[in-house]
């Protein structure tokens, strides 16, 4: 049976949108309306130290500008947080994850002048400082109430997923806009013990991302080359959670004049200081249309 295409733009609102944004945004956009399919918003605002509501109102009045139209109502992960705790606890429950109460600080001591790899972000891969706690060690702690974030253990998640699979390895479907497709395989390995519960939210971006994903019905997820390695670990929690898993596109970043990607946090061609210096929609897209017309998409 044929099902209809669900397209999805998930930003956090930490920052104004900018130019690498638009282009995704546009992407799912154009290919949804391509397939007759769904295009989504997903407001994702779990970040309480950084989330701010002008920033909400922004990347609403950004898309409206740009043309999109999407369905309603849009979602916010912040008033989720009740059913990522249940697939969180369904993690614990199998024993695949641990408490660990080693601080930023702790654990920047511990990578520092070793030969400890890193992860595909640079960052040096998490030692597994509290991987070993005692039940009795772990209860101590908690009794004195310290701050703890939930780690998956790697090394049994991958196990178990392959268990799960009856397969040696881990894979996605990725897909191309001449409807071809081909299997990709994953290392989320390279990832270590990574967090899927943090502190102060009891979930992450990980967690709470692929349960959406999945309670949307969302079938194609397309985004930038920079998330193209952490599908690993999205897909490895789909398997252990027994999610549907979309298929997926990572499109080429737009970059400045030095090949550096954009970023939210240095402000770069925020597309409300375009809107303000007398960009247009149109403007944006003819910027964009290199790499538009490489997904057949013209204007």
């Amino acid at each position: 049976m044929c099902t209809q295409a669900v397209f999805r733009f998930a930003p956090s609102p930490t920052g104004y949108l900018h130019l690498g944004h638009a282009l995704s945004a546009i992407i799912g956009f154009e290919l949804a309306q391509r397939l007759s399919g769904r295009f989504l918003v997903r407001i994702e605002d779990t970040d309480n130290s950084r989330t701010r509501q002008h920033f909400v109102d922004a990347i609403l009045e950004d898309l409206a500008w740009l043309g999109l139209e999407w369905e309603e109502p849009v979602w916010r992960q912040s008033e989720r947080l009740d059913i990522y705790a249940e697939h969180r606890d369904r993690l614990r429950d199998i024993g695949l994850l641990y408490p660990c109460f080693a601080t930023r600080a702790e654990i920047a001591a511990a990578t520092r002048n070793t030969q400890l790899p890193s992860d595909p972000d640079g960052a040096p891969v998490y030692p597994g400082l509290c991987r070993g706690l005692s039940a009795y060690e772990i209860s101590r702690r908690m009794a004195q109430d310290l701050p703890y974030a939930l780690r998956l253990d790697m090394a049994k998640a991958i196990d178990v997923a392959k268990q799960k699979q009856h397969a040696n390895q881990i894979t996605l479907m990725q897909f191309a806009f001449d409807g071809n497709r081909r299997k990709m395989k994953l290392d989320p390995a390279r990832w270590g013990d990574v967090i899927i519960a943090r502190k102060d939210t009891g979930t992450s971006y990980h967690l709470a991302g692929v349960v959406d994903d999945a309670a949307q019905g969302v079938s194609h997820v397309c985004r930038g080359q920079d998330l193209e390695a952490v599908t690993d670990i999205h897909r490895l929690l789909q398997i252990l959670l027994d999610l549907p898993a979309p298929v997926y596109h990572h499109h080429a970043l737009v970059r400045d004049a030095d090949g550096r990607k954009l970023s939210k946090s240095s402000g770069d061609t925020a597309l409300y200081q375009l809107r303000r210096d007398g960009w247009t929609a149109a403007g944006v897209r003819q910027y964009l249309r290199g790499i538009l017309n490489s997904y057949g998409i013209n204007f």
